[in-house]
């Protein structure tokens, strides 16, 4: 079993990044882009991270497909891929580097689901949200993974579980 915390969109907010690293203690992190910091800043040492629209730092890969906990992880921010419109795009790309898992953001708005065998997560926007469950604040996700399944449980920022946020699917 590993827990891999999700994060993105935190436009600057660097505060926020620390305290999440501090609560979940998991066994990977992951931010989808749009962080508005340099590239070499310490908070991402040993986090898998993204390049968005924002991030006028170009150190940061546009793509990564990491090998995590024996899954192939797609991340992307999801601009150069359509994701304001739907996941064709995405799922494409996941299927051509065979993901399992495929983090993303640029939305704001928080989303999951499983397609083609491929579980899709955007932990929607930490200090921007937007759309159905921007009343919360800002969310991230925590993702368990087990041998037979995902377990998905959003996140506010001041790290309280949303309860009708949890999700379970089957590998």
């Amino acid at each position: 079993m590993a827990r891999w915390l999700v994060i993105s969109d935190n436009h600057g907010d660097r505060a926020i990044l620390d305290t999440l690293k501090h609560q979940f203690h998991a066994d990977a992190v992951f931010h989808c882009g749009d962080s508005e910091l340099a590239a070499d800043d310490p908070w991402f040492d040993g986090v898998a991270a993204v390049r968005g629209n924002m991030d006028s730092d170009d150190r940061f890969p546009l793509v990564l497909t990491p090998e995590v906990n024996g899954c192939r992880v797609l991340l992307a921010h999801g601009h150069r891929d359509a994701v304001n419109w739907d996941l064709t795009k995405l799922s494409l790309h996941a299927q051509a580097v065979g993901a399992q898992a495929t983090f993303y953001g640029h939305t704001h708005e928080l989303a999951v689901e499983m397609a083609g065998g491929c579980l899709f997560l955007n932990p929607g926007s930490i200090s921007q949200p937007r759309g159905e469950f921007r009343h919360l604040g800002g969310t991230c996700a925590v993702v368990t993974v087990t041998p037979d399944q995902w377990q998905v449980q959003y996140y506010t920022r001041d790290a309280r579980p949303v309860t009708k946020l949890h999700f379970t699917f089957e590998r």
